[in-house]
């Protein structure tokens, strides 16, 4: 499936926590904080200036990105959990 967000949007595949602790203790899915960081999979194509252009977004397909907690609203494609974010959402590209 393909995925073109709008605007300002950005889809981030999230990256796996894991479901264990440090002490070999396995986390079920509710006691499992909120994911914050992910691998953006597409980006919209910015904001529409005042003046008719278009904002360039700072971040591209395949960057690691880390982002607010509550940010991005869920959704499944194949079984797989994405993201959609807004780009004020994201607060750092991982290096």
């Amino acid at each position: 499936m393909n995925i073109k967000p709008l605007g300002n949007n950005v889809v981030i595949s999230i990256m796996d926590e894991g479901e264990v602790t440090a002490s070999g203790i396995i986390l079920p899915d509710n006691a499992k904080d909120k994911p914050e960081r992910g691998t953006v999979i597409a980006v919209g194509d910015g904001k529409v200036l005042e003046n008719g252009q278009r904002q360039v977004l700072e971040i591209k397909e395949g960057d690691k990105v880390l982002f607010k907690k509550y940010a991005a609203e869920e959704f499944k494609v194949g079984g797989d959990k994405m993201l959609v974010v807004d780009i004020s959402g994201v607060i750092a590209i991982i290096e």
